[in-house]
């Protein structure tokens, strides 16, 4: 089964504004997956505000980052950049630990697998034009639900960091690959 989704690029002051997770304690960009009758542009709306308290405007499509070997079928992301227009910063409780913005020469060192791309992207001012896949192949069984994935990462006697970046934090410059790229001209 595929699952689409979208990240949000929040960009003020020359800043990327980064979430925390609350499920492996890594860096992230905000997102989620899109709900029954809602667009990506809303659903992005949507994450965005729920994930950080802020109110943003989609300011550009960045492009689509697909992994079409993870987990239960394929993954198909939508990335948008945004500037806030309102709101106040405040954390998702129970889904974000911490949200903040960082200068794009200071980003912290652990950041979701795939969203380091999806970042230099948005800060890059790419618009619309780019469209990556990653070919790491999901390292559990395939059809493990969220709470059974929790329930392994608790028993495993790793810390939530640790085991991300053990199971997920792994991969090669040959499993990203640029299938669109707009940027060229011909």
């Amino acid at each position: 089964m595929s699952y689409i989704g979208v990240c949000v690029a929040i960009i003020g002051s020359g800043q990327i504004l980064l979430t925390k997770r609350e499920d492996f304690e890594v860096w992230c960009l905000p997102g989620g997956h899109t709900e029954d009758g809602e667009s990506l542009a809303q659903a992005a709306l949507r994450e965005a505000l729920e994930e950080t308290g802020l109110k943003v405007e989609l300011t550009r499509l960045v492009g689509v980052y697909s992994r079409p070997k993870w987990d239960n079928g394929s993954q198909h992301i939508i990335v948008f950049a945004a500037r806030p227009i309102g709101g106040a910063l405040k954390p998702q409780e129970g889904e974000v630990l911490e949200a903040r913005y960082f200068d794009p020469n200071e980003l912290p060192e652990t950041i979701v697998l795939g969203h380091r791309q999806r970042i230099t992207d948005a800060l890059n001012g790419v618009g619309g034009s780019v469209v990556w896949s990653h070919d790491t192949p999901w390292p559990f069984e395939q059809g493990l639900k969220r709470e059974e994935l929790y329930a392994l990462r608790d028993r495993s006697g790793l810390s939530r960091q640790e085991f991300y970046l053990k199971f997920f934090g792994h991969s090669s410059p040959d499993d990203d690959k640029l299938e669109v790229d707009g940027n060229k001209t011909t």
